[in-house]
């Protein structure tokens, strides 16, 4: 997980995701989506089958599994791309992961009835995100004591869980989670102070892409945010990110190409 920053190309199988929800409705949708973006540079792309954008409720496993399994064995048989999987249930880890995904990407930290033993089973790479409430009521006035220690002392809590589960420190990322109950406010201090994530040593995960913070701060709607977001993510990775979670790839990747050029110049 070393190296140059990495881009994460976004891929929603779902019917109401907040950016491209409905988009992919067809197996053949999906191929056509991760050919563009592998040509575009993503190093992984991030297969989800569940919408956690503000408001969305929850779906059932098996309605997850038949929408993101096909596409993750797709991938991985005609790709040369890495997969990972966004999701926070059980089943749909054991199975993604045996279908080819590397990385579990749980927007609830493991925190599902028998999450983290099935991460542990895996053997995947997992990435831990703070999430304040659950995605049907997560923006209604999300309040915290001090923002970034909340999340800090939050993901070093549950680092120690899967700890002691007995997932190694070398599987584990973590993502402030930039969006998930959190105000405009707190989603700036935690991008002012992402050197206290990355201080910790473990790879830090970022997903800014056209989200409201974006939004609110250009006044764009959703599908006018590729400059901020790109802007976004470039802050990022100054701070140290590892990998930029992101729907433009092809502009992404380009600005993580001068920011590595950048960095490499000065060591």
């Amino acid at each position: 997980m070393t190296g140059a920053i990495e881009v994460m190309g976004v891929l929603n199988v779902t019917p109401d995701s907040f950016s491209d929800g409905g988009h992919i409705r067809h197996l053949e949708d999906a191929r056509h989506a991760v050919a563009r973006m592998v040509i575009a540079g993503a190093d992984i792309i991030d297969v989800g089958g569940e919408s956690t954008r503000p408001g969305a409720s929850p779906v059932t496993s098996s309605t997850e599994l038949a929408r993101v399994i096909p596409v993750i064995q797709m991938i991985r048989s005609e790709f040369d791309v890495k997969i990972s999987v966004d999701t926070s249930t059980p089943e749909v880890m054991l199975a993604a992961v045996q279908a080819g995904a590397y990385l579990i990407n749980d927007v609830r930290a493991l925190s599902r009835p028998g999450a983290v033993e099935a991460a542990a089973q895996t053997g995947a790479h997992i990435c831990l995100m703070h999430m304040q409430g659950q995605p049907g009521t997560m923006q209604q006035s999300p309040q915290y004591a001090d923002v970034v220690k909340d999340v800090y002392d939050y993901l070093i809590a549950r680092i120690a869980i899967c700890e002691q589960a007995g997932i190694v420190r070398d599987r584990l990322l973590i993502d402030p989670g930039f969006g998930f109950g959190k105000t405009l406010q707190h989603n700036i201090a935690l991008l002012q102070h992402l050197e206290r994530f990355v201080g910790t040593g473990f790879p830090v995960v970022v997903g800014m892409s056209r989200k409201s913070m974006i939004g609110d701060i250009t006044g764009k709607p959703t599908n006018e945010r590729m400059i901020g977001s790109v802007a976004a993510a470039v802050i990022a990775a100054t701070k140290g990110a590892t990998i930029v979670r992101v729907h433009d790839v092809a502009e992404t990747k380009d600005a993580m190409r001068i920011v590595a050029a950048i960095q490499e110049s000065t060591e």
